[in-house]
């Protein structure tokens, strides 16, 4: 299976191309043993990635013949291998979402697998020639010749310096001029981080991203350097609790002020444009915890009108399964910690966008341094009882992996209900490899009183689940045994 191997993650999400390298045949026997099938068509060969110098005088198609159960094994296979970033696993579990369309239509047949000419000459990657261009941006972007640091190594090396050198006073000069481009302190830049960045901005298609030290830092940054004092934000009723708490008490002692209004109230929006002298549109999307979605499109152009910049916090939906930039929005934020990092073991923030907006962020930043019964109801974007899946279904190729629901019962019967899952840990993030669950009116909103709460949104029965990549069936079985408790 070494082919097999190696487009594992290009080959994640399988879509017919006409064009394609030479035929193998990629069998399940128990030696991994690969038929190789030289076409005899006399044409010379073509230059590549997986053709020309590695598989000379080949032109015929690609044909990976895969068992019954490669789709599984990939998935699986690929969580494990990818985690140089996490992005990389989740487009690797999305080929167990596939549409029925883009599936074989017989497990036992021929999964046909187009690969073409992707690489340049100097390693470069051509974005628009992959099939499936996130899983090997996800893998590539910001590494070979687009290391600012020059090494052998496969992997990244990891510089842990805060201070870097330069050869000679002149070197320093061209540096400050911008005719020679190094490093000068970790707090505006470091080579490793450059890498994540770029991979970042390639999935989101953005010029450029900055990341920073948590998905806080990354909203409360972006609105300082963004909103000017006496500004005015436009964000939503649902969305992560301390970014409210840092527009509610801490923007207007700068003399900032917001308007709140239901992520779908189109004409609230307009009202608001309207009356104000509006600097920012701010929303998740799908938002946290009930997963509400905007209609980035729609927003963007009603604010682009007045002027008002877009920025959508897509940590729930990552760069596989919504490209807000693309949808018109001009920044797309993301709390790092959860899908992109992926193992629960990074705290981290990323704005994406344009090189004027993102500049403005970076020059502050340097700065400041399935429906269970008893349960009543589900908050799901893929589902059709959710108030925007029209919008989800047009803006998004995935729905992500948080699922929020009510219990039928109060405080009290929604935590035995969690106390007596056994997969998932009780913690407030998402995004892992590990299942994670939490009941947010206690672990995000306990400070609050039920009168405050309900005004909010909050229900004492909310649960929010989000899903790792353990096996469906046992987190199914887990949640239909922790129901009999309550």
């Amino acid at each position: 299976m070494a082919v097999a191997n190696a487009c594992m993650i290009m080959g994640a999400q399988v879509a017919g191309r006409s064009r394609a390298p030479p035929l193998f045949e990629c069998r399940a026997d128990p030696s991994g043993s690969a038929k190789y099938e030289r076409s005899d068509s006399g044409s010379s060969p073509r230059k590549g990635f997986l053709n020309g110098a590695a598989f000379p005088g080949a032109s015929a198609p690609l044909i990976l013949r895969f068992p019954p159960n490669f789709v599984r094994q990939l998935s699986i296979k690929a969580r494990r291998n990818c985690s140089n970033i996490g992005v990389a696993q989740v487009v690797a579990a999305s080929v167990t979402n596939m549409p029925v369309s883009s599936a074989p239509a017989n497990a036992g047949e021929p999964l046909v697998l187009n690969c073409n000419n992707s690489v340049q000459a100097d390693g470069a990657l051509l974005e628009k020639d992959f099939v499936t261009p996130d899983g090997t941006l996800a893998v590539h972007s910001g590494e070979k010749t687009g290391r600012a640091i020059v090494t052998d190594a496969i992997a990244t090396p990891i510089v842990q310096t805060s201070t870097y050198t330069f050869k000679n006073t002149a070197e320093l000069i061209a540096f400050q001029e911008g005719r020679f481009t190094s490093y000068e302190y970790g707090r505006y830049g470091n080579p490793t981080t450059q890498v994540a960045e770029e991979k970042i901005s390639a999935l989101e298609r953005a010029e450029t991203t900055l990341l920073l030290a948590s998905g806080m830092c990354a909203t409360t940054t972006m609105m300082l350097a963004l909103v000017p004092a006496g500004g005015h934000i436009i964000t939503t009723t649902d969305c992560y609790r301390r970014t409210r708490q840092f527009i509610q008490t801490v923007l207007p002692k700068m003399g900032i002020t917001a308007t709140v209004i239901d992520p779908a109230d189109i004409d609230s929006l307009e009202m608001a444009l309207e009356q104000n002298n509006v600097s920012l549109f701010f929303s998740e999307s799908p938002t946290n915890p009930y997963l509400r979605c905007i209609d980035i499109e729609l927003v963007s152009k009603l604010c682009h009108k007045k002027g008002v910049l877009v920025c959508i916090d897509c940590t729930f939906a990552t760069p596989v399964n919504q490209k807000a930039l693309a949808l018109g929005a001009d920044i797309v934020l993301h709390s790092v910690t959860k899908y992109i990092a992926g193992h629960n073991d990074v705290l981290a923030g990323s704005l994406s966008g344009s090189n004027k907006v993102i500049g403005t962020v970076r020059a502050l930043h340097n700065v400041l341094g399935g429906v269970l019964s008893p349960v009543s109801r589900v908050h799901y974007p893929g589902l059709e009882s959710h108030p925007e899946h029209h919008i989800a279904k047009r803006q998004m190729s995935g729905y992500g992996g948080v699922v929020s629901f009510e219990i039928a019962g109060d405080l009290q019967a929604t935590s035995r209900f969690i106390d007596s899952l056994k997969i998932p840990y009780i913690a407030p993030s998402l995004g892992g490899c590990e299942s994670l669950v939490e009941q947010p009116t206690i672990i995000s909103y306990w400070d609050q009183s039920s009168e405050e709460r309900a005004r909010l949104g909050i229900k004492d029965n909310l649960v929010r689940f989000s899903c790792g990549v353990e096996a469906f069936d046992d987190i199914q079985s887990d949640i239909l045994q922790a129901l009999e408790a309550v």
